[in-house]
């Protein structure tokens, strides 16, 4: 994403928690590139975080929230402190960093915040409940914030991707719950799927970053953007089970209403 943004002529603050670890980009881009060491649960630092951007190249137009990781493993069988990891890994943090960068966008008169979400965010299926309970709340939050920020130029981005070629589903970096005996069977294939697909995934992520930045510099920024033909495809199916589900108890459902009442009339 940095490489990509940096191509396209724009400034680039990596924030991550190994500075080292992008040093390459100080080298081929000299200054037009800042690294900051930066964990991004650690919510206290988000206000510092922007100022120190501006100050350092006098705005901020785009905001990136990327860092992300997963656990695999049955909801039982996920403690407190995983699921707590995870909601500030992809939505505390993410929150503190937009709260931090809206009064400078708002003051520019515009911006546009990217969510780096997943297809798991919009769906899910057994052994990725907690990283989809945090990526549900992201997107949850998103949505509400758009609207929010909509009349002060600021655009909001929601990126639901498939199976990128990341270090994502690496073994030092995808992580899974102990195996208890209840779930076990059931979780069988799951586990190995997500285990075997590092170095497998279809997805380009210079393909992706690329677009991704494109879409930034654009006027045209959707809400949702699925990226990847698996997320198109399986998206577009829960969204039609979805519909179907809607139908099928739409009768049942209308009759809870109170029979001699308006219908609501809502402001949006």
């Amino acid at each position: 994403m940095a490489e990509a943004a940096l191509a396209a002529g724009d400034h680039v603050v990596a924030a991550v928690r190994n500075p080292d670890a992008v040093a390459d980009l100080n080298t081929t881009f000299g200054d037009r590139v800042t690294s900051v060491q930066f964990d991004v649960r650690d919510t206290t630092n988000a206000a510092s975080l922007v100022q120190a951007t501006v100050d350092r190249y006098g705005r901020l137009d785009v905001l990136v929230n990327n860092a992300g990781r997963a656990i695999v493993g049955a909801a039982e069988e996920v403690t407190d402190a995983q699921l707590r990891d995870l909601m500030d890994l992809h939505l505390f943090g993410p929150a503190a960093l937009v709260r931090a960068a809206l009064p400078i966008m708002r003051a520019q008169g515009g911006g546009t915040i990217v969510q780096m979400s997943s297809q798991g965010g919009r769906m899910s299926f057994p052994g990725v409940s907690t990283y989809s309970a945090s990526k549900f709340a992201l997107e949850g939050w998103s949505e509400a914030l758009a609207g929010e920020v909509a009349p002060f130029g600021i655009r909001v981005m929601l990126v639901e991707p498939s199976r990128f070629r990341t270090t994502f589903n690496a073994a030092d970096v995808l992580d899974f719950t102990a195996i208890s005996p209840t779930y076990r069977e059931g979780l069988t294939d799951v586990r190995a799927d997500m285990a075997t697909a590092d170095g497998n995934q279809e997805g380009d992520p210079v393909k992706a970053a690329q677009i991704v930045v494109s879409l930034a510099h654009s006027e045209d920024v959707p809400l949702r953007l699925p990226l990847g033909a698996e997320a198109v495809e399986r998206l577009t199916a829960t969204y039609q089970r979805g519909l179907d589900g809607v139908s099928r108890w739409a009768e049942l459902a209308r009759s809870a209403d109170f029979t001699d009442v308006a219908a609501s009339v809502r402001p949006i």
